[in-house]
């Protein structure tokens, strides 16, 4: 008597995504593509295009300022309020064109690539781990170059540029913005430890009071340094 073999009731099991060694799976939501994730996702890049428009303004006022300046080396700037607060003594220094252009051409360079990626993500779009880590790079880069001028401003030339200020602000918010993007997403991966904690610090939202926390503390050194001196 021959017997029958009755199907097997087992589903085929579902490919999971594949991940580095070492890159450990996010610990508030471990599917990158899953609504919650997309929606932060989301959230993150609008964030950094509001960021991003902000900086774009502020670097097209630079830039027409700019001009006027060339044309015009006496020309008195809007924001020039006190001898403290004067875009005009920022703007005729060497550090101020130190490409041999004004320094607010590369701002706006920064912004539309980073308002361009961020829409884009907006509209559901995940790039590959190279072109993050390489906006990443680049990002960096341009927040290093944005304190260099700040310090340069606040110790050696003496004077603040209110729009400049605002730049570094914005500059900062970006960078916090693609820095707490990639390491969700397990484009930048820290060593040993460090990732998962990493991750489980950004997944909490804890890295939003760091960033608050920082800027607190750039805006009290400009207050503290030059004080009422910054009205007049």
């Amino acid at each position: 008597m021959t017997s029958v073999t009755e199907p097997s009731t087992t589903e085929p099991s579902t490919p999971t995504a594949t991940r580095a060694p070492g890159d450990a799976a996010d610990p508030v939501d471990p599917d990158p593509d899953s609504p919650a994730r997309r929606a932060w996702r989301r959230r993150t890049a609008i964030e950094m295009v509001v960021s991003g428009v902000i900086g774009l303004y502020t670097s097209f006022v630079l830039s027409i300022e700019a001009w006027h300046l060339a044309a015009d080396p006496d020309r008195t700037f809007g924001c020039d309020l006190s001898s403290v607060v004067s875009c005009g003594t920022v703007a005729r220094t060497w550090q101020a064109q130190l490409l041999g252009f004004p320094n607010a051409f590369l701002g706006i360079a920064f912004e539309v690539v980073v308002i361009t990626i961020s829409v884009a993500a907006i509209g559901g779009v995940r790039f590959p781990r190279w072109f993050m880590l390489g906006t990443q790079v680049v990002y960096t880069v341009a927040l290093l170059f944005a304190y260099w001028l700040f310090l340069q401003s606040y110790f050696v030339i003496g004077a603040l540029c209110p729009w400049c200020l605002l730049i570094t602000i914005t500059t900062t918010l970006v960078w916090a913005g693609l820095t707490r993007w990639n390491v969700r997403d397990g484009n930048l991966r820290l060593p040993g430890r460090a990732g998962p904690w990493a991750r489980d610090f950004v997944a909490s939202g804890l890295d939003w009071y760091v960033t608050a926390a920082w800027l607190v503390l750039f805006l009290a050194a400009v207050v503290l340094k030059y004080g009422p001196s910054l009205l007049g």
